[in-house]
């Protein structure tokens, strides 16, 4: 039982994660809301992880970091395409 809590619900999770993010292609927030998820869950799983091998939870925070500033910086791209179209419709953003 406590494999199937370590191991197989975070990879269920993980991969419902990345049915969202592909299935939810129409608006620029909810796929940094996926994105988002699908670094709580690998940060979940990272956790487990380094708990299960007695390693040092340093590692973790250098994650939550780096994953903070993910967050910050789709935020702003998020903010800038609102500014510049209007809206985070993905029909209406060119790449042209």
């Amino acid at each position: 039982m406590n494999m199937i809590m370590n191991v197989v619900l975070p990879m269920i999770l993980f991969i419902l994660g990345l049915f969202c993010f592909v299935s939810n292609r129409k608006h620029l927030l909810s796929m940094l809301l996926s994105l988002e998820y699908i670094v709580l869950i690998l940060f979940f799983m990272l956790f487990i992880y380094l708990n299960l091998m007695n390693y040092e939870n340093y590692f973790s925070m250098m994650f939550l970091t780096f994953s903070v500033c993910e967050g910050a910086l789709g935020l702003s791209i998020l903010v800038s395409m609102i500014r510049t179209h209007g809206n985070d419709y993905f029909q209406s953003f060119s790449i042209m």
